[in-house]
C-alpha cells in the first residue's frame, strides 16, 4: 500500500509542478504585454486561462483520490494539504494574470500614455518572488520560503510609490484618467501575485516544519 501512495504523490507532485511552470508563464506573457502593449501576447494569456482550470481540477481530484484510498498522515498528509493550498494560490495567479492582460489591452489604445511608475521593476520582483516559491517547494526549502515572506516588504513599497505617482499624474493631467487607473489596477494585480507568492511560501513552511506562520511578521536574517 504504501508503494501505491508514494507513486500516485509522486504523480501529484509532478502535477503541481507542471500547474506552477503554467501560471508562471502567464504571468510572464501578461506582464510582458503591459510593459510593452502588446496585443499579441494579451489574447494568449485570454484564451489560455481554461486550461489552467482544467489543471486545477484535475489536481484536486487527485489530492481527493489518495485521501479516500490511503488516509494518509504526518509528512504525507501535510504535503496533501500543502498541495491543494498551493494548488488554489496558483489558480488564483492566473486569475490575476488574465486581469492584468485585460488591463493591457486596454493600455494598448493609449499611445502615448506612459505609465507613471515602475511597472518593468515591479513585475520582475513579482514574477521572481512567484518562480522562488515553486523552487521552495520543489526543494522543501524552508529559508527560500522565509526569503520569499520578507521580500513582500519591497513589493508593498512598489505599491505604495505607484499610488503616489498616479495620485501626482492625476494632478497634473486629469486628461488620462482613464489609463492612469488601468495603470494603477495593473500594478494592485502584480502586489495581489506577490501575496499569494507569499501564501504559497507559508504553504512550504508548513509542509517542512509543521510551523503555521500565516499573520506574523517575517523577520529574515542571511
Amino acid at each position: 500500500m504504501q508503494k501505491h501512495l508514494q507513486k500516485d504523490i509522486d504523480s501529484l507532485k509532478n502535477k503541481i509542478l507542471t500547474m506552477g511552470s503554467e501560471v508562471e508563464d502567464r504571468v510572464y506573457k501578461s506582464s510582458l504585454a503591459l510593459v510593452n502593449r502588446d496585443e499579441r501576447l494579451v489574447d494568449q494569456v485570454i484564451q489560455s486561462d481554461r486550461q489552467i482550470d482544467r489543471i486545477e481540477v484535475d489536481i484536486e481530484e487527485h489530492c481527493l483520490k489518495i485521501l479516500a484510498l490511503y488516509q494518509p498522515v504526518a509528512i504525507d498528509l501535510r504535503f496533501i494539504i500543502a498541495v491543494l493550498k498551493i494548488n488554489n494560490e496558483l489558480e488564483r495567479i492566473g486569475d490575476i494574470a488574465v486581469n492584468i492582460a485585460e488591463r493591457a489591452a486596454f493600455l494598448c489604445k493609449c499611445k502615448d500614455f506612459v505609465i507613471p511608475y515602475d511597472v518593468s521593476g515591479m513585475a520582475t520582483k513579482v514574477e521572481s518572488m512567484l518562480t522562488r516559491s515553486i523552487d521552495a517547494l520543489v526543494n522543501m526549502d524552508v529559508k527560500l520560503a522565509h526569503k520569499i515572506r520578507a521580500d513582500d516588504d519591497e513589493v508593498d513599497q512598489y505599491n505604495r510609490d505607484m499610488y503616489a505617482k498616479a495620485k501626482e499624474m492625476l494632478f497634473n493631467s486629469p486628461d488620462v484618467i482613464n489609463c492612469t487607473l488601468h495603470a494603477v489596477s495593473a500594478g494592485r494585480h502584480l502586489e495581489r501575485i506577490a501575496d499569494h507568492a507569499c501564501n504559497i511560501a507559508e504553504d512550504v513552511i508548513y509542509l517542512v516544519d509543521a510551523e503555521i506562520v500565516r499573520h506574523t511578521p517575517e523577520v529574515f536574517e542571511e
